[in-house]
Formats: C-alpha cells, structure tokens, sequence
C-alpha cells in the first residue's frame, strides 16, 4: 500500500521513501499489542480452568462467581469511597490554590508553581508509609503521644480506613487538581465579574454566582480526571490498607493473583479487570464528553481580555502559611518520619534516649545484592521506556498528524487507551498473554523485557499527548521546505522536527522514566526474582513486616531519584510549563 504524506508527492524520478511504510508498520503493531493486553483479558474471563489444565472449559461461570461473592460489592463500594474521598482532598486543596496564582497578587507565585509540581514526583508509597508511621493506631507517632499526653484509652486517629487512605492520596493528587484548574481560572474573562460588582454584588456572591459556575466544567473534568486515578490506585491502599484487609479493587486483583493457600484465580481476575475496563471506558467518555462541551463556557473576549487580579493585602501571609503546611503535610512530614524510623532499631517516638540510639545499621544490613539487582533493572527501565516510549509515540503522531492513512484517527484512539485503561488492568494482560500465549512460542514471563513492554504501553498516552502538542505547532512549510530540498521523511524527522521537538521530548523523556522508577503497580503484578524492581523490594520488605527496613530504602530510592528530579525542575522552569 502506497502511504502519501500530504506535504510530499512522489515524482516519476524520486527513489521510493520506505519510511511513511515503516511508521505505519511500528505504530500498526504497537496498536496490536495494546489491543492484545485487553482483549487477552476479556478472553480468558470466560474460561475456566487452571493455567495447565488440558480439560478447561470456557463459560460465563466466572462472572456469577465475582457477583455473587458480598466481599465483592464491600471492594466496589470501598473503591468508590476511596476514590470520592481522594478527589474532595485533592479539589479542597488545589483548587483554591489554583485561584490563589491565577487571580490574586500572591507573590512568589512561580515558587509555589514549582513546589506543586515537583510534590508530583515523590512516591505514593513513600508518603503511605510516613502516614502511617505518623497515624496507625498502634505505633503511629501521633497517636502515641496523644494517647500518653492525654491519656486515652484509644488512638484518636486511625489512618488504616478509606477516609484515611483517601486523604493520603488526596494529598498527592492536590497538584494534578491545581494544575488541571489553573488553567481555568488563567482563560476566565473578568468582565461578568466587573459587571456583578458594578450591580452591587459582594466578591463572595461574584464568586459563587459567577467565577465558580464559568469554572465548573473544568473543574468536574478534572475531578473526572483524579477520580479515574484513585479508583485505579495501588500503593497507597496497598501500603496502608493492605494489612488492615481494607482491599480497593487494585489491591484486591492483586490478592486475588497471589492468595494465601491457593493457586492463582486468573479467571476471576480476568473477570474483575474486564469489570474495570469497562468503568474506566465509561470514565473516559465522561472526561471526553466534558471536554468537548467546555466552549460553551468560554468568555475570553480577544484583544480585551485582561485579567483581574485580586489583591490580598493581609491575606498574603495567610495564604503562604497555609500553603506551607500544605507543603509540609503532603511532602516534608512524610520523608522526615520515614527517614526517622531508618535509622532507629525499633519506631518509638522523639527522646532524648531514641536520639541515643540512632545509626545506621539499618542501612548496612539492608541485602545490598538484592538491592544492587533491584537497581539495575529499574536503571534498565528507566533508561529504555522513556526513549522507546517517545519513539514510538513520535510515530503514532506522525501517522496521525502529516499521513494519509485511512482511518489514522483510530490510531490515536488507541494511543489513549492506557490513560482510560488502570495500568494493573495492562499488567494483568500481559500476565496472563505471556503465561496463555506468548509461553508457546517466546518465554518471556519473569524477564525484565516483559516489564518493558508494559511500561512502554503504559506511558504511550502521555508520550502521544506531548508529541501531538509539539507536532501541531510545527508548521508545514518547514517540512516542505526540506522535501523540496531532496530529504526524504526521515531525513526532515531528524533534520527538522526532531530538533524542533528536543525541548518537549526532553521533558517528557524526565517526566516518564521519574514515573518509571518509582512505578509499583505494574512491578508487584509482574516480578519474579529474575526481574526484581527497588519499588518491588520495598513492597516486598513492609509486606513482611520488615518496616523499618524499607524505611531505609525508600530514603535511599529517594535519593537516588534527586538527580532526576533535579534535571526535570530544571528543563520544566526553563520551559516555563508543569505537566501532569
């Protein structure tokens, strides 16, 4: 088939340029596989059976199964309650704090910008565990000290339930509903406002009868948005909720991979990630649909536009002391305590004999061959799943962007699915694809490259999403000026649009091998021994009660993340944005 770009037609005298055949090839198998992770899914719901058994059989059996069993419906509704708990966190916080820079005189603001967005990059699962050191009813530094100061006969704060659990994660989801808001009130018209107050409307009924209805459709996208997350989320229920037998649907298709006692239950697996396929998909439509009707609610008028600026007078120190403590609720507190009970040879609260007797003990006796293999393979996917990740991602964008594919908007449909779809949803495909599938033909289950190949998918959406934006502000005329030059497609990628493209690939290069480093979810699905993560090794280690020890390696995963982190503070302020 003959793939014409719109920019370049080929001449009776010009060699024939394989590369558009090429892209559509990569970007045809990419979309393959991604489809493969889910269908394999859906296909093995309906079969019963073990893994070797030469008798099973396929039905709707396993589906009655995860219906009719109460512990079910009670996973469902706490997933639900996590979820909405998580989101009225995560709104209370960042959305004011939207307001706070887009419309006031706060000053500093492009410091407060940067320490939400970086608050972004430090683990889930390193936040769960400072919580619960701080609120568990038991050894929870908080509850202690209350109790003895007080003299209670129980810990007035329990962090181990959905309220608790939803908190934690409404804490490090506050930037994304900062960020996705910002924007919101950046693009509002002051103008309706002026006009409210000009009528004798006080700022609180301008406020409530004009700003917050213009933002509405914003605001309910993005708590479509963190709502979608929680509902998919693992370390933290797993962190806090998991010794508690506190199961969200993630936690709970893990357990059901690895019960106590029993084989694995990969059909009743199945059938509860095609249940969350399904509500993801609906999710999506919703967050689509909201997107698409929001210029209904646009009110920037061109040239007269101008922002209102509300002064704060007094209310600036007011507003920085309660984003700090914000900021060290959500970000410092959690860090500090976990690098406490480090260095301790049991968790006890400050004294003067705890400072006594410090050391770091722990640090030496951690399994450091363990650790060194944990290190290498996630440098292994941190290295690769950016690059392959943005690879292929410029390709999808090219097919879809500057092809004459037929149907190429399918493509892009498809690129999006691993943001609508849980990543665990892709892990368990993958699993059951190399143990149902790929096992006949190319063992891959417990290699690194099988991780690999999930990460990738998993990080196509956000690679797709950065590299069309980039894309789209290319005009064409600089590719038809290379054409017309004699390059050929590849030759203007890597000539033209590459370099174009290297602030914005650079970007999110950082962003997702951070994200990959740190990734648990897809980690505790699918490592053995033989492709162990650092996030797995930690899990591993406060699974088995070991906790102080995976204190201390998450202080040092942490620290091994700060040249990352640093580069990506560093390329995100030069390029003046933060992305989510």
């Amino acid at each position: 088939m003959a793939i014409l770009t719109e920019a370049r037609r080929p001449s009776v005298w010009s060699r024939p340029d394989p590369w558009p055949t090429i892209f559509v090839a990569l970007v045809s198998l990419a979309s393959v596989l991604i489809v493969a992770l889910l269908a394999v899914v859906v296909w093995l719901s309906f079969r019963e059976g073990g893994l070797a058994d030469p008798e099973a059989i396929y039905s709707t059996a396993n589906y009655p199964s995860v219906f009719s069993n109460p512990f079910t419906y009670r996973v469902l509704l706490n997933t639900v309650g996590f979820g909405l708990a998580t989101l009225v966190v995560a709104l209370a916080i960042g959305v004011p704090a939207a307001w706070l820079v887009e419309r006031t005189d706060l000053p500093g603001k492009s410091l407060f910008f940067t320490l939400m967005s970086v608050g972004l990059l430090i683990p889930g699962f390193a936040s769960a565990m400072g919580w619960l050191f701080l609120l568990h009813p038991q050894i929870g530094l908080v509850n202690r000290w209350l109790r003895d100061v007080f003299a209670l006969a129980q810990a007035p704060f329990d962090i181990s339930t959905i309220v608790g659990m939803g908190w934690v994660q409404g804490l490090s989801l506050a930037p994304v509903a900062f960020i996705m808001t910002a924007s919101v009130f950046r693009a509002m018209d002051p103008t309706l406002e002026e006009a409210a107050q000009m009528c004798g409307a006080s700022f609180r009924q301008t406020l409530r009868r004009i700003a917050l209805p213009l933002a509405w459709p914003g605001v309910l996208a993005a708590s479509i948005y963190i709502f979608t997350i929680g509902f998919a989320a693992f370390d933290v229920p797993a962190i806090i909720g998991w010794s508690s037998r506190t199961f969200t649907l993630a936690t709970y298709l893990v357990l059901q991979l690895n019960p106590e006692g029993s084989l694995p239950r990969y059909g009743i697996v199945a059938a509860l990630s095609t249940v969350v396929i399904a509500f993801a998909l609906l999710l999506s439509w919703w967050y689509a649909h909201m997107q698409r009707e929001a210029h209904r609610y646009r009110v920037v008028g061109g040239k007269a536009y101008r922002p209102n600026v509300v002064r704060l007078g007094r209310g600036r120190r007011l507003a920085w002391t309660v984003a700090g403590i914000y900021f060290g609720l959500a970000k410092l507190l959690p860090v500090v305590v976990l690098a406490w009970a480090s260095v301790l040879p049991y968790f006890q609260l400050p004294s003067s004999a705890a400072f006594a007797s410090m050391s770091f003990v722990r640090y030496e006796r951690l399994p450091w061959h363990l650790v060194g293999d944990g290190v290498t393979n996630s440098l292994v996917l941190t290295l690769l799943t950016p690059t392959i990740a943005l690879a292929l991602s410029l390709c999808f964008s090219w097919v879809v962007l500057r092809s004459r594919v037929r149907g190429r908007v399918w493509f892009d449909a498809i690129a999006f699915l691993p943001h609508a779809v849980p990543n665990i949803v892709f892990g368990v495909g993958a699993l059951l694809l190399a143990l149902f599938v790929f096992e006949r033909f190319v063992p891959s289950f417990g290699t690194v490259w099988l991780m690999l190949l999930v990460f990738v998918v998993a990080r196509i959406s956000y690679g797709t999403r950065m590299t069309n934006s980039g894309l789209i502000q290319i005009h064409r005329e600089l590719e038809e000026t290379g054409q017309m030059s004699g390059a050929g497609t590849i030759g203007v990628l890597r000539q033209i649009l590459v370099p174009l493209l290297v602030p914005t690939l650079l970007y999110a290069w950082l962003w997702i091998a951070l994200i990959t480093f740190r990734e648990l979810t897809l980690a505790v699905v699918l490592t053995t021994r033989d492709n162990i993560t650092l996030p797995f090794i930690i899990w591993n280690m406060w699974t088995s009660g070991s906790f102080g020890n995976a204190a201390a390696l998450s202080i040092v995963m942490l620290v091994l993340m700060l040249p990352l982190v640093a580069l990506y503070w560093y390329v995100a302020r030069r390029r003046g944005i933060t992305l989510a």
